[in-house]
């Protein structure tokens, strides 16, 4: 059975749901005030490791996912985008050299656009191949904050001179 529960995040409310088979959807809703109803067991570790993401004491997702009936290539780029570590990036195109087809950069990108587990299948870290921020579900100036939350030297907003 599919639970729900709702974590108030600094991007604001994020709904994540899930069943015995995995976290299966994290996506940022316009819900104000953030619903705070009661945790559903199964979704219980997710709003934890959520939290300290959140707050900088966690680096890696220790949670099963369930990625449902997705085609097959987009479980295979979020399978990359799970391996890119913390702090770090890689490119579409990288990850369409991963899995041997140098032209689906442009799918590798429509697969990141529908992953359905957002913050925990790292879409964030994919970046184009010049090193420009592209293509964000919720919008770059977020994209650009999950980076500096994990890489405040490489990612840092530069600051006015005058």
């Amino acid at each position: 059975m599919l639970e729900k529960a709702h974590f108030l995040s600094p991007f604001g409310c994020l709904e994540i749901q899930g069943s015995s088979l995995g976290i299966s959807s994290v996506k940022l809703v316009e819900k104000k005030p953030c619903p705070a109803g009661p945790i559903p067991d199964v979704l219980r570790g997710c709003v934890l490791q959520l939290d300290e993401y959140f707050r900088g004491r966690r680096r890696a997702f220790n949670l099963k996912l369930d990625f449902g009936n997705a085609p097959a290539f987009y479980q295979a780029v979020w399978e990359e985008l799970l391996k890119v570590p913390y702090g770090h990036t890689t490119t579409y195109q990288a990850i369409a050299e991963k899995l041997g087809d140098l032209k689906a950069v442009r799918a590798v990108g429509q697969a990141n656009a529908r992953n359905p587990i957002a913050i925990i299948v790292p879409c964030h870290r994919c970046i184009a191949k010049s090193g420009d921020l592209q293509g964000y579900f919720y919008g770059l100036d977020m994209k650009r904050q999950l980076l500096e939350l994990e890489n405040p030297m490489s990612f840092a907003r530069q600051g006015s001179l005058f």
